[in-house]
C-alpha cells in the first residue's frame, strides 16, 4: 500500500535548485505528520553524501534518508514540479519528487516496492505530471490505491 496523508501532495511546486525540489517533498512529509523537520535536512545530507541516486527513473526523484527519530510514521509525499530540475543524473531533469519516509528498512522496501510498481506504467506517470490540482492528484493515487 502507498501511504500517502492528508497534506502531503502539491502541483506547480516552484523549485530552484535540487536541495530546494527536496526541501519541498520534505515540507510535505512534515505537513502530513509524517517525520519532523530535522528528517528533510536528513535527506539532503543523504544526497550530498551519495550523490543523485535519489534520480529513480527518467525525470522521477524519491528522496528519502535512513529509518530515524524524525520519522514518526512510514509514507510518502509527492511535489510535482513547476519546471524540471537538474539533480546531477543521467535521468535528468526532474518534475516528480516523492518524498519517502519509513520506520525501519522493512518498512521501506514495502513503500519502495509498490511505488515502484506503479513507476513503471507511464501512462500513469503522464497523469501524475498532468494534474493541474492537488484534489486531481489525489484522486489519482487514491484510485491508484483501490486496484
Amino acid at each position: 500500500m502507498i501511504a500517502f496523508g492528508e497534506g502531503s501532495l502539491a502541483v506547480a511546486v516552484s523549485a530552484a535548485d535540487r536541495e530546494a525540489a527536496i526541501r519541498a517533498s520534505g515540507d510535505l512529509l512534515v505537513a502530513s505528520g509524517r517525520v519532523t523537520a530535522d528528517y528533510i535536512d536528513q535527506m539532503i545530507a543523504a544526497v550530498e553524501e551519495f550523490g543523485p541516486y535519489i534520480v529513480i527513473a527518467p525525470g522521477i526523484a524519491l528522496a528519502h534518508a535512513r529509518p530515524s527519530e524524525a520519522v514518526l510514521e512510514t509514507g510518502l509525499s509527492l511535489a510535482v514540479l513547476s519546471e524540471p530540475i537538474e539533480f546531477g543524473s543521467h535521468n535528468d531533469p526532474v518534475r516528480l519528487v516523492f518524498g519517502l519516509a519509513a520506520l525501519d528498512h522493512e518498512g521501506h522496501l514495502e513503500v519502495l516496492a509498490a511505488l515502484a510498481e506503479r513507476l513503471t506504467d507511464q501512462q500513469f506517470v503522464n497523469s501524475l505530471l498532468n494534474a493541474c490540482t492537488n484534489d486531481q492528484l489525489s484522486a489519482l493515487l487514491a484510485s491508484e490505491r483501490a486496484e
